[in-house]
């Protein structure tokens, strides 16, 4: 009787590829749910909290100033509803980026596995740093915030918010709250992780803090100016495992991070400690969102001033450390004389190499001379 042997087939490994897709589309799915839900009378008013911007207040017409009725917008607890969805919003163009572009081009590069990381995360950030820069250069340049910089601390507390404006900290929120998940679904190193969680959390409390606070002018103008920064830094990363010969970018981005770390500061002080402090108004009123009191004031420039030094630090110690390890000289390799024991056998030893290896000449070591012998 044949006797059926069991087999050893290990299951197939899914590849990194189908993992990530598999997971776009149940999130792709989740975020159908809501979009679907505003079809039907019975789930529109629970999808429409997800799907659009909630607490809109509509400014009547004065005839002096001449205007048109304007829709403007506060935040309220209904807006991690808001954030949740354009999470998952953010999780399927992060996939979509990935699998269309990015694997594409590594494919066609084969870079190695730590270049393969770094590649995707400098992929993705450029992508997302260059359109939030474009985005938030276009608010700042439709309400007038470049011409007029007074707009940073005057009239505040700023707790209401045009369209575009609280569209865009929505958004940010959103994408840096993906970037979590996402440590999972790109399979980040465990030695990654916490350096990846650090800035991931500073993102999240500073734009977060701005938001709460109603600094929103003063933040949307500090991350315009150091996502410009960033996207360089990225770019420039992205040509050089192009190629490795390219510098320039690296250097000019190395200017202008001190410069953004600078003008981030004098911004800082120049409206939380020179503007705010001078207003009128200085009572905490959680009602009409006024936290300018000193104590608020004192925590928002030692946040500010205790990042920026954290930033100038890192930046300062891999500076030093480049530059040691170009400033350092090789040494030339140092020939080893071939120890003289026997006549014979120090001159086979040199013919076949240091330490009687074999080289390419095919000559016999000591053992082969043995074995031929016998």
């Amino acid at each position: 009787m044949a006797i059926r042997k069991k087999s050893t087939k290990s299951p197939p490994v899914l590849s990194h590829e189908f993992v990530l897709q598999n997971h776009a589309d149940i999130v792709s799915c989740v975020a159908m749910v809501f979009l679907l839900g505003l079809m039907f009378e019975i789930t529109a008013k629970a999808s429409i909290i997800f799907v659009t911007l909630q607490y809109n207040v509509t400014l009547p017409a004065t005839e002096e100033q001449d205007t048109e009725s304007a829709s403007l917008y506060y935040y309220g607890i209904k807006d991690l509803a808001t954030v949740f969805f354009y999470m998952l919003v953010a999780i399927i163009i992060h996939a979509i980026i990935q699998e269309y572009v990015l694997d594409k081009i590594n494919r066609r590069m084969h870079f190695s596995k730590t270049k393969h990381s770094k590649f995707n995360e400098s992929g993705q950030l450029s992508a997302f740093y260059l359109f939030a820069c474009v985005w938030g250069t276009f608010i700042l340049i439709s309400e007038n915030y470049i011409s007029d910089p007074t707009i940073l601390w005057r009239a505040y507390p700023h707790n209401l918010m045009t369209f575009q404006m609280k569209f865009f900290y929505i958004s940010q929120l959103a994408y840096w709250l993906h970037a979590f998940p996402e440590l999972y679904f790109q399979k980040t190193k465990k030695e990654d992780i916490p350096r990846q969680l650090v800035y991931i959390g500073l993102y999240l409390f500073h734009i977060a803090g701005a938001y709460l606070l109603n600094l929103n002018h003063l933040g949307l103008v500090l991350l315009v100016l150091h996502y410009f920064v960033e996207f360089l830094f990225h770019i420039s990363r992205l040509f050089y495992f192009s190629d490795e010969k390219y510098q320039k970018g690296f250097s000019l981005w190395a200017v202008l991070f001190v410069l953004g770390r600078l003008l981030t500061l004098i911004l800082s002080v120049l409206t939380v400690g020179f503007g705010l402090a001078r207003a009128e108004n200085q009572k905490l009123d959680f009602s009409t969102g006024n936290f300018n009191v000193l104590a608020v004031r004192i925590a928002v420039l030692a946040s500010i001033c205790i990042t920026q030094a954290f930033m100038m630090w890192k930046f300062i110690n891999f500076q030093l450390r480049r530059w040691r390890e170009h400033s350092t000289p090789q040494a030339p390799a140092v020939k080893k004389k071939p120890t003289v024991t026997k006549g014979r056998s120090s001159r086979k030893g040199t013919e076949n190499g240091v330490n009687g290896t074999v080289t390419s000449n095919g000559a016999d070591s000591p053992r082969n001379r043995k074995e031929k012998s016998s």
